[in-house]
C-alpha cells in the first residue's frame, strides 16, 4: 500500500526531536517551550507529579494529542504535517506499555499477542508463532502463553504488556507509568527488562514519579513541571506525586 508520508531522513541516530514545543489540553497550555532529543538505545526518564503533563507528552510521540507549535518529529514522522491516515504506520514503528496492562480479558496470553500481530498485517503462520515464543522469551514469560490475563499476577500482566510492545521490532517504547500498580519487588523485575531491552538499542521512554525507580536504574532524567520540560542530574529522595 503506497501512502502519502512526511518522513524526513533521520540526523545521526536521533529518534525524537522536538523543537520550541507547545501542547495544549482544553485549550490550556499543559507545556510550552520543550526542547527534546532522543536517540536510538537511550533509557529516558520523565518524572513530575500527577498532572504535570508527563502522559500528555508522551502522548503527543503516538499522536493521541496534537502538537501546538514548534517543530515535532518522531521516528523520521514530522507531527505537524503527517495525516492522519500516516498515524498507525507511526505507531507500527513504537511500541506502548500502559500502567493498567490493558490486555485483552477474553483470550489467553498466545492470543492477545496474535491478535496484535494479525492486526498489524502478519501472516505467515510460522514467523507468528516464532515471533510470539520470542518476545516472551525476552519478557522471561515463555510459559505462560496458555494462561488467561485473570490468572498471572500483575508482574506477569505488565511481562505480557511489554512483549506485546516488541512484537513488532520497535525503535522506541513507550512507557506510562508502568510500574504504577506493581510492588516494589515486582516493579524492580519490569525496570529490569526495560533496560534490558534499551541495551539492545531500542529507545525507552518511561514517565514515572518513583524516584527510587529512578535512582536505583539510572537513565536520563527529564523534570516536567511547571509547563516546562528541563533535563536535570539531580534526582531527590522519594517520590514527587504529592
Amino acid at each position: 500500500m503506497s501512502f502519502d508520508k512526511t518522513k524526513t531522513e533521520s540526523r545521526g541516530t536521533t529518534i525524537v526531536r522536538y523543537c520550541d514545543v507547545e501542547i495544549m489540553r482544553d485549550e490550556l497550555i499543559v507545556l510550552r517551550h520543550v526542547d527534546l532529543c532522543i536517540g536510538e538505545g537511550e533509557f529516558v526518564y520523565f518524572i513530575g507529579r500527577v498532572g504535570s503533563g508527563k502522559s500528555s507528552l508522551m502522548k503527543t510521540m503516538y499522536a493521541e494529542i496534537p502538537v501546538n507549535s514548534g517543530s515535532a518529529e518522531v521516528l523520521g514522522y514530522d507531527l505537524m504535517s503527517m495525516r492522519r491516515r500516516q498515524i498507525p504506520y507511526l505507531r507500527r514503528e513504537m511500541g506502548v506499555v500502559f500502567q493498567d496492562f490493558q490486555l485483552l480479558t477474553d483470550r489467553d496470553v498466545r492470543q492477545n499477542l496474535l491478535f496484535v500481530l494479525k492486526a498489524t498485517g502478519w501472516k505467515e503462520k510460522g514467523a507468528i508463532e516464532d515471533r510470539i515464543k520470542e518476545v516472551l522469551s525476552i519478557v522471561g514469560m515463555e510459559n505462560k502463553s496458555y494462561k488467561m490475563p485473570h490468572e498471572l499476577s500483575g508482574g506477569e500482566q505488565q511481562r505480557v504488556a511489554i512483549a506485546r510492545a516488541l512484537l513488532n521490532k520497535p525503535r522506541l517504547i513507550l512507557a506510562d507509568e508502568p510500574t504504577g500498580n506493581l510492588d516494589p519487588e515486582t516493579a524492580r523485575g519490569v525496570l529490569e527488562t526495560l533496560h534490558s531491552i534499551s541495551k539492545d538499542g531500542t529507545a525507552v521512554v518511561m514517565a514515572t514519579h518513583n524516584l527510587g525507580i529512578v535512582r536505583d536504574f539510572p537513565g536520563r532524567v527529564i523534570n516536567i513541571g511547571n509547563k516546562k520540560a528541563e533535563e536535570t542530574n539531580t534526582v531527590l529522595s522519594g517520590d514527587v506525586n504529592k
